[in-house]
């Protein structure tokens, strides 16, 4: 962990000593938790978090940068509990080590090179790459896709290389590869390559968006993706996100498609805003449990309302809704800028389970410090 550390920000100066223009920017959380669990025995849990995002942009020459960000992590109680349970069920690996009182963390999140011409753009290393225009489910974003009840998690990276052509205003066509998502696979299998376009107009967008997922472990043949994302703002914002997953081993069926679609539209000069997304997530698809995402039922619909209180304060409510189970998830939350870059937040969610049954009541306050 010191030896990371240490050649971190090595590297940092180096990069500063050789080239003048180098930015740097980052967020610092401070994160306090309390859950409070249903039963004939109520169970309570606490926990904290100091989380910072640290990012760095070095300019080379002009059309040529260097991106990089790394995520600095101390957690103890609720969060440390967290983090031991998914190493050990998901990850052979772990990045964090132990403390007396908390363990720590440092990781990698984006470093990456950029080379822009006048048409084309070269992207290479881990980086973003991010599809689709729904703001709350993410059906074509499969590579990370979204959670509705952590909205501020900052999306994981690929490792791989872009390509980006312009040819005309408003048109973008991408080529792109991303490595095998087993990190320690030696032959390939899993490699993704895809291509997308982007097309832009005054009051819409459209994307289509194709992938070949290489053969690897039950999937003989290899896995295609194929996408359409729409986006309009006709008086109030409409989406449509669209992808399908097929298996070449198994017949074309509903199971494999993930659909979004909802509106967003704004009241009171713009201080109320209501946004509303549904969501039919096939057992097989982009957003399914096991799949890559986070749902295990069919139907599910988020319904929010954000209110501008004045110039530094805003409270949203929303309620996070699954059909299949009558489960619901109801949120509530209020920002308050103290000063200029530094937000104070406390939220409030409560889970109901199958047929509606209290599970969970979970408390948060955070402080964020944008530098």
């Amino acid at each position: 962990m010191k030896k990371t550390l240490f050649l971190f920000f090595i590297t940092i100066l180096v990069v500063n000593t050789l080239y003048a223009q180098v930015t740097f920017s980052g967020v610092l959380d401070s994160t306090a938790l309390m859950n409070v669990t249903a039963g004939d025995s109520p169970d309570f849990t606490f926990g904290f978090e100091e989380y910072a995002n640290m990012r760095f942009q070095a300019r080379l020459r002009e059309g040529a940068t260097i991106n990089g960000a790394v995520n600095l992590i101390a957690a103890s109680g609720f969060y440390a509990h967290n983090a031991a349970v998914m190493a050990g069920a998901e990850f052979p690996l772990t990045s964090y080590y132990g403390g007396e009182n908390f363990i720590a963390a440092i990781e990698l999140e984006r470093l990456q090179f950029r080379l822009r011409g006048e048409h084309i753009d070269f992207n290479g290393g881990l980086f973003r790459l991010p599809f689709g225009y729904s703001q709350v489910w993410g059906s074509s974003d499969f590579l990370n896709p979204k959670n509705p009840l952590k909205p501020d998690a900052r999306p994981r990276g690929i490792l791989g290389a872009s390509v980006t052509w312009y040819p005309i205003d408003e048109l973008k066509l991408l080529l792109f590869f991303a490595s095998p998502r087993d990190a320690f696979e030696i032959k390939g299998g899993g490699s993704l390559f895809g291509i997308s376009a982007d097309r832009h107009w005054e009051k819409a967008s459209a994307q289509v968006l194709y992938t070949f997922e290489t053969p690897h472990n039950n999937y003989e043949n290899g896995i295609h993706r194929a996408g359409l994302s729409v986006k309009a703002d006709i008086k109030a914002g409409f989406i449509f996100d669209a992808l399908y997953t097929y298996d070449p081993q198994e017949d074309f069926s509903i199971d494999g498609l993930s659909l979004s679609s909802g509106f967003d539209y704004s009241f009171l000069g713009g201080d109320l805003i209501i946004l509303a997304e549904y969501l039919f997530n096939g057992k097989k698809s982009s957003t399914a449990k096991g799949y890559g995402g986070n749902f295990s039922t069919n139907h599910h619909l988020n319904l929010s309302f954000t209110y501008l209180i004045n110039d530094y304060t805003n409270m949203s409510a929303a309620v996070i809704a699954c059909y299949d189970d009558l489960s619901f998830t109801p949120v509530v939350s209020v920002n308050h800028d103290l000063f200029q870059g530094v937000i104070f937040t406390i939220s409030a969610m409560a889970s109901f389970n199958d047929n509606s049954r209290f599970s969970i009541f979970t408390c948060t306050t955070r402080v964020r410090i944008r530098f």
